[in-house]
């Protein structure tokens, strides 16, 4: 039998060991259809080789596995009500494994005579060394082909699954019995070229594996395996995504004329770099191809991201057509405005500014201009997107800071044209692997090279006894004329938290420096209140802001030249690296301190140490992507982002090329396939992986 997509899909319910009552707690795991049962891998392998015999144990031991009997299992109530397991294993040393609030579960789960593994850190208390709150699994002693190799599969399970008996033991004993009772009917998905150029297992050898693997070798050859799957299939829905949009006809630019040549030679007051040339003539290129362009514009904060996309609307405006700019703050949308219609005005063009805190009058005359196609730059926050903006012929839209828009925002801003042209830009440097999986139905530009003059901020860390020095450089600076950030983690002191705060550092601040105008900004404070420090800064008023992170994106002050980050071991390296961004905009040297208290997890030193070695945001993001995986790059859920249930972007890279090329192959017939394989392929894509991935499609 050649297996079916249709067993796939068939309902666990009624597989061997499952039942109504174990089916619904599943289902509420996620785990609903034969497929979910197979992809539910497990979270981590017991090896017989890395048990540690219990009488080994020390206090110093960190994380360990034992493996032994149970003896005795009960509830203490005497002191501390509290549970307690008590394990032998070959060494005929004892363990105790205790656990105390809501024990009402896992009362019911041990047995005397059970043979269990538990997983946490041991400590020595009274005569028996203890476990708190362990890891468990139970294991198979009385199934030879479950329990006899060297690795054992452990599966998470929450504790509605607990309660229904369904450990990791049960889940072994249910997926062993839909290989032996309907493992032919399992097919396979890839077709045979594709795995023999990758030199891939067969899909239902690596399946097993995955779960019963016979030696370690197999189950990394299954971990490739089943990574390169998931990988290819969604690169293949962005190529199906891709090449949809390309069948799309677009509007159709003529070549960059009068109004980009006077811009550049005439109001321009620098030359381009040669990173900003490139990507200007592939925008350009985009732009009169006759198809809609999608093209995302990474660039580090300060590389000219915005000249490049202001050459890029005067390209749309000479060819009769409106232009937007959608910033995801009032504070960056007011920047753009200021210093795009500038340059507007120098070729008597009329830019418009549209946000949420505008005065009626202002607001129904900024209407009137777009709707009359007077203005030819709107520039505004999600405001642009509201009922009662109507453009007369939209023809270029630009979304800066693209990421803190969802896919709904930035399509409802496309909707307000006949399908206009695309550009999308990040100063938050992605990593390729991530860039290949969020982005790769979308046209990727990158700017590196920074204008010339620009000198790389000098970064240093520094502990809490070393805050006099830091100190010494601000008011250094500010004699020279220059200013500072002193950006805090929180608004308020936290009772829950032992973080500084920016109310209470603005205090400090203002006394330390007797005579020197300071400025407070944070989340909680109304835009306008916001706006009007921000001004008073950027005008020079003000020497020193105390701020918390709202000032990461946007802000633009030539004039500050330093940055202190207090508690800086509690923030994300993107974050650091954005913040690190608002100084060292102009010829004069600046300076990024990172203060910073012990003790430092390792995680925290780890970024401390990549802020003080590199610049490169690039090499930064590499580094962050590690440190807390795609899911949490960019500080929240990015929309769109497929949740991987094996792949891991940080550390598969090689995995997602090979990927990302066997489905440039198969789009332009460069793999071979039979009719049989193709609708296989076509099925468990349009089964598993349309609905699950529809949402990636991006605009």
């Amino acid at each position: 039998m050649s297996g079916s997509i249709d067993f796939l899909n068939e309902s666990i319910q009624f597989l061997k060991g499952v039942g109504p009552r174990r089916s619904e707690a599943m289902e509420n795991h996620g785990i609903r259809t034969v497929n979910d049962l197979l992809q539910f891998y497990p979270r981590r392998y017991l090896d017989r080789a890395t048990v540690t015999p219990i009488k080994h144990l020390t206090d110093s031991s960190g994380p360990t596995t034992v493996v032994g009997t149970v003896i005795s299992a009960g509830t203490v109530r005497r002191g501390r009500r509290r549970f307690e397991v008590v394990i032998r294993d070959e060494s005929l040393a004892r363990l105790k494994c205790v656990w105390f609030r809501r024990t009402g579960w896992v009362e019911k789960v041990f047995s005397v005579g059970d043979r269990v593994a538990f997983h946490g850190r041991p400590q020595k208390y009274g005569r028996d060394m203890n476990m708190v709150h362990p890891d468990f699994d139970k294991l198979d002693e009385d199934g030879p082909s479950l329990d006899t190799g060297r690795i054992i599969a452990l599966y998470s399970g929450s504790a509605d699954l607990q309660e229904t008996g369904t450990t990791s033991k049960t889940l072994r004993r249910v997926i062993y019995g839909l290989f032996k009772d309907h493992g032919t009917r399992i097919p396979e998905i890839l077709p045979e070229s594709i795995r023999t150029r990758f030199q891939l297992l067969d899909g239902r050898v690596a399946r097993r594996a995955i779960h019963f693997p016979k030696s370690q070798s197999e189950l990394d050859a299954a971990r490739r395996r089943l990574k390169f799957e998931e990988l290819f299939f969604v690169q293949l829905m962005l190529a199906k995504t891709r090449q949809l949009r390309n069948r799309e006809p677009g509007l159709t630019f003529d070549a960059p004329g009068l109004l980009c040549q006077q811009f550049m030679e005439a109001v321009l007051p620098f030359s381009l770099t040669n990173d900003q040339r490139r990507v200007a003539e592939e925008i350009f290129a985009d732009c009169s191809s006759g198809r809609q362009m999608n093209r995302l514009l990474q660039g580090d904060v300060g590389c000219g991201k915005t000249v490049v996309a202001i050459l890029a609307l005067l390209h749309a405006i000479e060819n009769g057509y409106q232009t937007a700019i959608m910033a995801p703050t009032e504070i960056l949308a007011e920047q753009h405005y200021q210093s795009i219609s500038g340059y507007m005005d120098a070729l008597n063009l009329e830019t418009t500014l549209l946000k949420g805190q505008q005065k009626a009058a202002v607001r129904r005359s900024a209407l009137e201009a777009i709707g009359a196609g007077k203005t030819k730059v709107t520039v505004g926050t999600h405001a642009l997107i509201q009922e009662g903006v109507a453009f007369d012929n939209l023809g270029l839209v630009v979304v800066d800071e693209q990421h803190r828009f969802g896919v709904m925002q930035r399509l409802a801003l496309r909707e307000k044209g006949r399908d206009p042209h695309m550009l999308l830009m990040t100063a938050t440097p992605i990593p390729r692997s991530l860039a290949l999986t969020l982005y790769g139905d979308l046209d990727v530009s990158v700017i590196r090279e920074m204008p010339p003059g620009r000198k790389p901020v000098r970064t240093v860390a520094k502990k809490e006894l070393e805050r006099s020095e830091a100190y010494d450089l601000i008011r250094e600076q500010i004699e020279s004329g220059n200013q500072a950030y002193i950006v805090y983690p929180l608004v308020e002191e936290s009772e829950k938290l032992d973080l500084k705060d920016a109310q209470t550092g603005f205090e400090k601040v203002v006394a330390e420096f007797p005579g020197v105008s300071v400025g407070l900004v944070h989340g909680r404070m109304k835009p306008a209140e916001k706006d009007d420090v921000m001004r008073q800064f950027k005008n020079g008023d003000l020497k020193i802001v105390v701020s918390t992170t709202v000032i990461e994106v946007g802000v633009d002050v030539p004039g500050a030249t330093v940055m202190v980050i207090e508690h800086a071991e509690r923030f994300g390296l993107s974050q650091l690296h954005q913040l690190r961004g608002r100084v060292g905009r102009s010829t004069e040297q600046s300076y990024c301190i990172l203060m910073y208290d012990y003790p430092v997890s390792e995680d925290g030193r780890i970024r401390i140490d990549t802020m003080v070695s590199t610049n490169d945001g690039f090499k930064v993001s590499e580094t962050d992507l590690r440190l807390r995986g795609a899911g949490d790059f960019f500080g929240t859920r990015q929309s769109g982002l497929p949740e991987f249930k094996i792949a891991d972007l940080a550390s598969d890279g090689d995995v997602l090329m090979e990927a990302r090329e066997a489905v440039e192959a198969l789009m332009s017939d460069g793999v071979s396939a039979s009719d049989e394989e193709k609708a296989t392929l076509s099925g468990y894509f349009s089964t598993f992986v349309f609905e699950e991935q529809a949402g990636m499609i991006r605009i």
